[in-house]
């Protein structure tokens, strides 16, 4: 039970220190990227490179991903509390939601297409 507990807090705690990282970086730079990506980001590439092996995150992120509609209930709640401001704005937001999913979508296409004929030489 000790050991099991100890898991958890270990994860949490790898977890929320690169959020803390990610928010001192975010109130240093000035920049209008959220603190959470760039905690995220972090935690991505030290999992990346191994630094942080995957098992030590796995117990957190597991509940987390369990419990993730829970995380979705302040964001949602939030939209039908400004929705007039939203429904005022529907045009632009459409455009750029469309316009943003054409973007990645032509990329992806092009880069995927790109190393496809780099795979067959």
């Amino acid at each position: 039970m000790t050991k099991t507990l100890l898991k958890y807090a270990i994860s949490m705690g790898l977890i929320f220190a690169c959020l803390i990282v990610g928010s001192e970086i975010q109130s240093l730079l000035g920049t209008s990227i959220p603190s959470s990506i760039i905690g995220m980001l972090i935690l991505f590439g030290l999992l990346a490179t191994g630094i942080i092996p995957s098992e030590w995150v796995r117990p957190s992120a597991t509940i987390f991903i369990r419990y993730m509609v829970l995380l979705f209930v302040p964001v949602s709640v939030g939209l039908m509390e400004h929705f007039d401001m939203l429904y005022a704005n529907a045009l632009p937001v459409l455009a750029s939601v469309i316009g943003g999913s054409f973007v990645v979508l032509v990329t992806l296409a092009l880069m995927l297409d790109r190393l496809l004929r780099e795979g067959n030489k």
